[in-house]
Order: C-alpha cells, then sequence, then structure tokens
C-alpha cells in the first residue's frame, strides 16, 4: 500500500554500535524514515548464552514491530549470527542482518584470500562468518579472534587511547602474523575503534566495517518491494532500555543533531 512508504526502517542493536549502521542508512537514505532501539540494559550480547540472545532478540523486534517499521535490519553480529533465520522465518516483513554484506565486502576486497574475522565470543563460536565465507568461496582460509573487551572500551569512549591500543593489540598479535589481506570489524561497537586497530594491523590489511553494504541492500530491497519513501527529509527516533543521557552524548558523535532524545522503555 502507497501508505507503507512512509513506515520506517526499524534498526535494532545491544547498545550504541549500531549507530555506526544507522549512520550509513540516514546518509545513503536520507527520505527514510528510522527508529532505533539500543538494548543498553542488557549488553553486551556476545556473553551471552544462544537461548538469551535468541529471546532478546525476538523482544527487540517486537518492539520495533508495533512502531509499525516496513523491514528491520539486525544491527548486531551476535543477534545476526544467532537469530536471523528465526527472525526471517517468524516476521511478514525482510529483516537483513549485517554478517552476509559483511562478507560480500570482504570477498571483494581480498587479493590473498586470507580473512580474519573479529567479533564477541558469540558471533565466533557461532563459526556464523567462517561458513558464510567458506559457502561463497570454499578456498578462503578464515582465522577468527573474539575479542570480548573491545565492547565495553567503545561504549565507554575509549576508542583512542592506550588502554585502547593495548587492547587491540593483545588480541590481534596472532592475526597480524597470520598473512591476512582483510579484516572484517565482525561486531557494529568495533568501527569505534578502526583507528588503533588501523595502527596496530598494516598497512596491506583493508578493514571491512559492513555498515555501507547493509545500507546499500536496505535501499535495493525497498526499491524491490516499491516502498520506498519518495518525499521530504526522514524523521529519527531513538528508544534505550537505560541511560538515555549517555546514548545521546555518544549518539552525537555519529550523528550529530539527528540524536536530539531518547526514550526510555522498560524490559
Amino acid at each position: 500500500m502507497p501508505s507503507d512508504r512512509d513506515n520506517p526502517i526499524g534498526v535494532f542493536d545491544s547498545g550504541i554500535g549500531g549507530l555506526t549502521v544507522l549512520q550509513k542508512i540516514i546518509e545513503f537514505l536520507p527520505r527514510e524514515n528510522t527508529v532505533y532501539l539500543g538494548d543498553t540494559a542488557r549488553a553486551p550480547y556476545g556473553t551471552k548464552s544462544t537461548e538469551t540472545v535468541l529471546r532478546y532478540s525476538f523482544e527487540n523486534t517486537e518492539f520495533l514491530v508495533e512502531k509499525d517499521v516496513k523491514l528491520v535490519v539486525v544491527a548486531c553480529n551476535t543477534s545476526t549470527a544467532i537469530a536471523l533465520d528465526q527472525l526471517r522465518e517468524k516476521l511478514d516483513i525482510p529483516v537483513i542482518g549485517v554478517i552476509e554484506p559483511g562478507v560480500r565486502r570482504a570477498l571483494s576486497a581480498t587479493k590473498k584470500k586470507k580473512i580474519g574475522v573479529i567479533g564477541t565470543e558469540a558471533t565466533i563460536q557461532s563459526g556464523a562468518y567462517t561458513k558464510a565465507l567458506r559457502a561463497a568461496d570454499p578456498s578462503v582460509e578464515v582465522y577468527s579472534r573474539a575479542c570480548p573487551l573491545l565492547v565495553p572500551l567503545a561504549e565507554e569512549g575509549w576508542t583512542d587511547n592506550a588502554v585502547a591500543e593495548m587492547t587491540v593489540k593483545a588480541y590481534l598479535e596472532s592475526l597480524r602474523q597470520s598473512g591476512i589481506d582483510t579484516l572484517i570489524l565482525g561486531c557494529t561497537h568495533y568501527p569505534l575503534l578502526k583507528k588503533a586497530i588501523r595502527k596496530f594491523m598494516s598497512r596491506g590489511v583493508r578493514l571491512v566495517d559492513s555498515a555501507e553494504e547493509i545500507a546499500k541492500d536496505v535501499g535495493a530491497v525497498l526499491k524491490k518491494k516499491s516502498l520506498s519513501r519518495k518525499t521530504s527529509k526522514g524523521i529519527h527516533s531513538f528508544f534505550v532500555t537505560d541511560a538515555p543521557d549517555r546514548f545521546v552524548k555518544v549518539g552525537r558523535r555519529f550523528l550529530g543533531e539527528k540524536v536530539e532524545s531518547a526514550v526510555r522503555i522498560e524490559r
């Protein structure tokens, strides 16, 4: 129906990391309305059990569906790895995750077919990136590493100091020595630490942040389903499960004045 065009795009993440994805969606699709949910009270997801991540992902999606979203972006690698297939089965609107776009970009970037993946414990243990990369190209070598402390560093804003640099070194030393030429930032918080990661890895290693590819996928799906919004600039709403003032402060680093306020919801 024509009125569905004005319905918002729904985006959820465990916290603030999904704003790296939302930023690209707004940049690429400036006319679209968006609703963002950051589950800040229950972050991080990467150390939680599969059952817990599934439950949180369903609850977040239900909230967005109540807001009449026309499409859901799972802007969380852990939720994508664990819950994407079940969310797609359950919902009658499109659901886009962050893993497939990241894999696509990494495969187009690598020359040596040696790809590193960093993510939360749950994402790495799921093997989702390794499976997707090898399904697309069985000859690719994949080196993965869980980096759980990078999420709290990003949430705290400790992205460009000695602590960040020491943590990156501790996690990525083995990957630097493995000879990879491409590194997937397999958590939407990690682009906040790009500077420290780039400084530590050799110059020939390309960092893959899937946000831009996700935004392109969203645009393509909306166009295919005749759901693209045609008029005026989009309106952006933000909801969190804890600490809205802190979310606004951090959110403005990404989106400037677009983050006027955030509404706290109960969980």
